[in-house]
């Protein structure tokens, strides 16, 4: 797990030095490690530096390591599309989910969420270059679903999430981010009490920062390539 180590420290130097430039509070950036295809102990080792946040793209396997973990209080967020037989689960279990396009999804979720474990906190994902092999709401659509979201009584809407097409070049890179930041922008104006932008990869972190990023989602660069 030497590997964990080194490279956790990296990326947090990497994130809070893109923070600091972009005239930022480093705190402002969440990192998001997404564990998917990797292994538990790679989970506890990241969790014993001081990571909190593990993003999962399906469903069994993160309740496999939720259950696994279950010890470190970890915070776990599903980050993979979302079948409707798959809600109660996500609801029963997870954190966060970051990829809500459909009132349906919402309102199952808000249905199936125990209350003990209080509002489970969700992003809408937005398919902010109207790519057909993507999932997300459009962009036209955002407002409808957000204002209907911030209604259930089992959600909390904390904002919008992306992951757009690959450019390349910083300035390519920032502009489907800047986009998702205006949308933000607009429905705080609205009345809404968001707080969250989920965007940016290994790839494109530092473009994502730079247009207002709170939580930055990076896999391989922090556990290595996935098993």
């Amino acid at each position: 797990m030497i590997r964990v180590t080194e490279n956790l420290g990296i990326i947090r130097d990497l994130l809070a030095s893109a923070a600091a430039e972009a005239g930022r509070d480093p705190d402002s950036v969440r990192l998001l490690a997404v564990s998917k295809k990797q292994p538990v102990d790679s989970v506890l080792a990241a969790a014993a530096l001081g990571q909190r946040d593990f993003g999962e793209n399906t469903v069994q396997e993160g309740l496999e390591k939720i259950r696994a973990a279950a010890d470190e209080r970890l915070i776990w967020h599903f980050i993979g599309h979302l079948q409707s037989n798959k809600t109660r689960v996500v609801a029963e279990n997870f954190d966060w989910v970051h990829t809500i396009d459909k009132p349906k999804t919402a309102n199952r979720l808000s249905n199936q969420r125990p209350p003990e474990l209080g509002p489970l906190n969700i992003c809408l994902q937005v398919n902010i270059d109207n790519e057909p092999s993507k999932s997300g709401t459009s962009i036209d659509a955002v407002p409808e679903l957000a204002a209907a979201c911030s209604e259930l009584p089992n959600i909390r809407l904390r904002g919008l999430m992306c992951l757009p097409a690959i450019r390349e070049g910083f300035e390519a890179q920032r502009q489907p981010f800047a986009k998702l930041r205006e949308l933000g922008e607009a429905l705080q104006d609205s009345g809404l009490a968001i707080d969250t932008l989920s965007m940016g990869m290994t790839a494109d972190y530092r473009a994502a920062i730079f247009e207002g990023a709170t939580i930055v989602r990076i896999g391989t660069a922090v556990f290595g390539a996935r098993k």
